[in-house]
């Protein structure tokens, strides 16, 4: 009972924002988002909405300007049956306006490549956006997935009060990143593709593109990140499963290497990364945990031992140094 009231008031709360950000007179635009390849093509990713409201945040600005500025990212009217071309293949935005679709993969050189997405009908430039792809080549050695929430920046999403208090009243400028996550990144990401899963909402995708690579300097990659529509199970997909599901995703895509997996005791990502390392044998080749509170609790004491007797080394503790010396290896894992 408790629960359908909650959904009913969510739902009309998820209403009047929509009608806060509808502008029927708004032609469409694309929000893209960073795509991957996989061996049957290029992922490509975006988002068609009526409109963006964004803000690029000033120093010393104050905490009410962030509420406000970050508040604009949730209020989106998404635009549901567009259309899009890219690379010859054509594409649907679905009910939310996700756009999600595989082209052949084109000639490039390096790590990165661009493809043109369009609005079908239209000529306005507003319709039409680059698509980067993190490509990879025979050089890889491994993967890195990481979670971001307490584990790239200080969060406290361990606690929803803290979490909320963080998002909504902190910049882009203002949030902080882990120094020791960007000396680990440094080590792991020449070895190869760099992933990010967050249970964090796609909203946040240019804030956080903003706040991790290019103020903070960790290596960019693709984002998997959460949808908060509301369904009969609540506000969209549940935390485990959706960082399960994007690993499986992640995976799939580049199915011959290792993979380091990286996140914190304060989410359950050890009970994420058990079940991964059982449905994946073999794939895994490290675990890093960082302890948003120093100690781990008996749930998560458990995961460890039982990830480290499927054989899979793992660090844990409240900073990333010391963890690839910890794997066994200064070295990025060779191809298996």
């Amino acid at each position: 009972m408790l629960k359908t009231l909650a959904l009913r008031a969510g739902a009309r709360v998820e209403g009047l924002l929509e009608k806060i950000g509808d502008r029927d007179d708004s032609a469409p635009v694309l929000d893209p988002y960073i795509g991957y390849a996989t061996p049957d093509g290029w992922v490509l990713r975006a988002r068609v909405l009526s409109h963006l409201r964004r803000a690029e945040p000033v120093p010393e600005q104050s905490r009410w300007t962030n509420l406000r500025q970050m508040t604009n990212l949730f209020i989106t009217d998404e635009v549901s049956g567009v259309t899009v071309e890219a690379a010859g293949v054509v594409g649907t935005s679905d009910a939310e306006g996700y756009v999600t679709m595989t082209v052949p993969a084109q000639p490039a050189d390096g790590a990165w490549a661009d493809v043109t997405m369009k609005i079908a009908g239209t000529g306005d430039a507003a319709a039409e956006a680059d698509c980067p792809v993190r490509l990879y080549g025979a050089e890889a050695r491994h993967i890195v997935i990481s979670d971001v929430d307490d584990t790239m920046i200080v969060t406290g999403a361990h606690n929803l009060a803290t979490n909320l208090w963080t998002t909504f009243t902190g910049s882009a400028l203002t949030r902080k990143v882990y120094p020791d996550a960007v000396r680990l990144m440094e080590r792991l990401a020449p070895g190869g593709p760099v992933f990010y899963v967050s249970s964090s909402p796609w909203n946040l995708h240019a804030f956080l593109e903003t706040l991790l690579f290019a103020r903070s300097g960790l290596p960019r990659g693709p984002m998997f990140l959460r949808d908060l529509g509301l369904t009969e199970d609540g506000v969209g997909q549940s935390h485990l499963g959706h960082k399960g599901a994007a690993i499986d995703t992640i995976l799939a895509a580049v199915p011959e290497l290792p993979v380091y997996l990286l996140g914190d005791t304060g989410q359950k990502d050890s009970a994420v990364y058990l079940e991964a390392a059982r449905r994946h044998p073999g794939r895994i080749a490290g675990v890093g945990l960082r302890e948003p509170a120093e100690g781990v609790s008996g749930d998560d004491a458990d995961q460890i031992a039982a990830l480290e007797a499927l054989g899979i080394p793992v660090w844990h503790g409240q900073f990333f140094d010391g963890a690839a010396e910890h794997w066994g290896t200064d070295e990025p894992l060779r191809r298996s």
